[in-house]
């Protein structure tokens, strides 16, 4: 009997699939994308309705060979890419590469799992679908347009600017986001203040002399007067402390007010990335590569290899009512009734554009505690499955329940007559709730306060201290890339499967760097934004971009056509292009100076861009000429000579890793290496996959321990164009 064929799109999705539908499958990987616009050339014809000129890239015609012979083979074909708009589209372009839409009595079909565990994937087979046209569209729609954008506004900026620079149609607009936030930062005054804390206790009773639990009040205004006490200048602080330090004091009221603390949703991928960033320092990047690792499967020992999480491009918060059932009995089973709300709870759309079909991001069973699984997870996938996991788990947890006692202090009897009121104010978790799961972090720990001492209204207090404090106003802070992300959902820009490339473009093209884990624009940046606001001020707008996500939405959901909304984007922009071709004006960034000397003439040298990326140049040119590459060190040794192994490119561009020491020492590889020596021979060990390294010796492979690698073969998929 004809096995059926089923095809994904990556190797470890697929290796997963073949230990759930057995023998009677054969599971292929089409390694992502197998078509796409050509690289050299626009590839979209404008004038016959943005027809697309789809080309099989050379690297994978094998893959679509290999495929298209299974196909012969297989008496049935299942499309089981991810269950996104680029995953349909993925499935599509596989039945138009290997000719499946002429081949006559072949049954193909498409498959839909957001969890790749065993009962998730019986069922979505037990319902297979034809490919959603629509989906396709809106994934065709948003490649084209950004191929039109990028293809054609790059150009411009390589003649004017310099090369290898790009422009896209959501990264520009990140960019002119990063780049207005700067110049706030830049022309923000800081405007002087002060603040005067009182360190206040309970007096001690008579003839005792043990210290009293003293706390802090703040000076906020005068007492039986409304309105704050403003201190502008340090002289007004002074006086204030002297006014203070001839006051009695004593408890003028005395407040307590019970509150409550809702559960967060399950994640979706922005708020993923915030959180990974905020609480485990992960890039977006890094959170997505994990993310991907923990969803597509992972050997758990007797129980064999088992997605993690459910699929993590989404922007729902939607969860399975089988997921939530399972959640509210373990929690009942492990924490007791009281920590169970009486009802489900159920999270609203996330964006106008969600889609409940999906899911938010969370354990394909609660049951895999993560502790239960530890011994089978890198130290990232852990550290990342356990705040999927707390998430989800917390997110069906009773409220917390809060005591906010607040203590405005009375000052008294001051030089000059005036009364003074200070305030302090703590609060006590009085019952944790879901936060015996998913506790607070040390900022909102903070926020709440310390305890106070047992207090009543009229009791006496001493003076302890006075604390005068300069302060002065603060610009709005730069953004990071958990804010960005927040502030690219909040405005409707991009989705799910853009956030991590855009952030990943913007500092590849050298727009961004990070200063102290914030995005901050390079001059260069500056440049190509302000040239892309004069020429092009649609296509870094964020209402005019905010709603072309709105449009291929729309499209996605079959309410619009998408070659209308090509042509009506189109028009205005290919005469903003036209224009920019005749007016742009060349702006070249300045070099940078380093402290290397040249070794030929001894003037400094500067960083300059070529074709390959930056490289040493002398600053006496044109009458010293010499040059010299950037060398990345890897950390690694050579095998050889023992010299550093570093990065460097071929003529041809071509990345691979030589010796420092060159020509002295002509060792060089083209996997990068890993520090982690081959257990069984000690040799030289290079990355192969996610979390796999080759010895270069013995052939052995191992896994790689964690920071050895530095994430190495890690392949976050940017599967939109940004």
């Amino acid at each position: 009997m004809a096995k059926r064929l089923v095809i994904v799109e990556s190797p470890a999705k697929a290796r997963t699939l073949e230990g759930f539908l057995g023998s009677r499958y054969a599971v292929k990987a089409s390694v992502g994308h197998v078509r796409d616009l050509p690289k050299s050339r626009l590839g979209v014809d404008v004038e016959q309705g943005f027809a697309p000129k789809y080309t099989i890239p050379k690297e994978k015609k094998k893959v679509v060979d290999d495929l298209k012979k299974a196909a012969e083979k297989a008496g049935e074909i299942f499309l089981a890419t991810d269950p996104d708009r680029e995953g349909e589209a993925i499935s599509w372009h596989l039945v138009q590469a290997m000719g499946l839409d002429r081949a006559a009595g072949k049954n193909i079909q498409r498959v839909v799992f957001h969890e790749i565990t065993r009962d998730a994937v019986a069922q979505a087979f037990a319902k297979p679908r034809q490919i959603d046209m629509s989906l396709v569209n809106a994934q065709q729609a948003r490649r084209i347009i950004d191929r039109l954008v990028g293809y054609q506004i790059s150009p411009l900026l390589w003649k004017n600017v310099r090369s290898r620079l790009s422009a896209g149609r959501v990264q520009s607009v990140a960019v002119r986001l990063l780049v207005d936030r700067e110049r706030e930062i830049q022309a923000f005054k800081p405007e002087e203040y002060w603040s005067i804390e009182a360190e206040l206790a309970k007096k001690a009773s008579t003839g005792k002399t043990q210290r009293q639990k003293s706390f802090r009040a703040a000076l906020v205004g005068k007492w039986g007067k409304k309105g704050k006490l403003d201190i502008s200048s340090e002289a007004e602080a002074n006086s204030l402390v002297q006014e203070l330090n001839g006051c009695s004091y004593a408890v003028g009221d005395l407040r307590k007010k019970d509150g409550q603390r809702q559960p967060a949703a399950p994640f979706i991928t922005s708020t993923l990335q915030q959180e990974a960033w905020r609480r485990l320092g992960f890039s977006a990047k890094r959170t997505m590569a994990v993310a991907q690792q923990l969803y597509e499967g992972l050997s758990l020992g007797s129980e064999g290899t088992v997605g993690l999480i459910t699929y993590m491009r989404t922007d729902s918060t939607h969860v399975a009512s089988i997921a939530i059932d399972e959640v509210r009995a373990y929690v009942k089973e492990k924490f007791g009734t009281k920590y169970l709300p009486s009802s489900v709870r159920r999270f609203g759309k996330k964006s106008p554009g969600a889609q409940e079909a999906h899911e938010a991001i969370r354990p394909t069973s609660c049951r895999r505690e993560p502790e239960k699984v530890k011994g089978f997870l890198s130290s990232e996938q852990y550290k990342l499955y356990s705040l999927v996991w707390r998430r989800m788990v917390a997110s069906q947890m009773a409220n917390a329940s809060t005591e906010t006692i607040t203590i405005d202090v009375h000052a008294s009897g001051s030089p000059s007559g005036t009364d003074y009121l200070l305030r302090a104010s703590a609060t006590e978790v009085t019952f944790p709730g879901f936060l015996a799961v998913y506790a607070a972090d040390k900022e909102e720990q903070d926020k709440d306060g310390k305890p106070l001492p047992v207090l009543k209204v009229d009791e006496p207090l001493d003076l302890q201290g006075l604390f005068p404090e300069q302060h002065f106003t603060q610009p709005p802070p730069r953004y990071s890339e958990a804010t960005l992300v927040k502030a690219l959902e909040e405005k409707g820009i991009g989705r799910p499967s853009t956030y991590a490339p855009i952030l990943s473009t913007i500092q590849d093209r050298e727009y961004v760097q990070q200063v102290d884990k914030r995005l901050q624009p390079t001059e260069l940046g500056f440049i190509v934004n302000d040239i892309l606001v004069e020429y092009f001020p649609n296509v870094v707008d964020v209402g005019f971009t905010a709603q072309m996500e709105q449009d291929l939405d729309g499209i996605a959901q079959g309410l619009k056509e998408w070659v209308p909304i090509l042509t009506e984007f189109y028009g205005p922009f290919s005469v903003n292009l036209q224009k920019a071709s005749q007016t742009m004006e060349t702006v070249k960034p300045p070099d940078e100076v380093t402290d290397e000397l040249c070794e030929k003439c001894g003037k400094p040298m500067l960083i300059k861009h070529g074709r390959f990326g930056r490289f040493l140049a002398c600053s006496g040119y044109p009458e010293c000429r010499s040059t010299r590459s950037i060398l990345v060190k890897t950390g690694v040794a050579c095998p050889r000579c023992s010299g550093d192994l570093v990065e460097r490119r071929s003529k041809k561009g071509r990345r691979f890793y030589g010796c420092s020491r060159y020509p002295a020492c002509d060792f060089a590889i083209p996997q990068r290496p890993v520090a982690q020596p081959c257990s069984s021979c000690g040799g030289l060990m290079v990355a192969s996959g996610t979390r796999q390294a080759r010895c270069t010796g013995c052939g052995r492979h191992e896994i790689v321990r964690e920071g050895d690698a530095a994430g190495q073969g890690a392949r976050e998929e940017a599967k939109a164009g940004a």
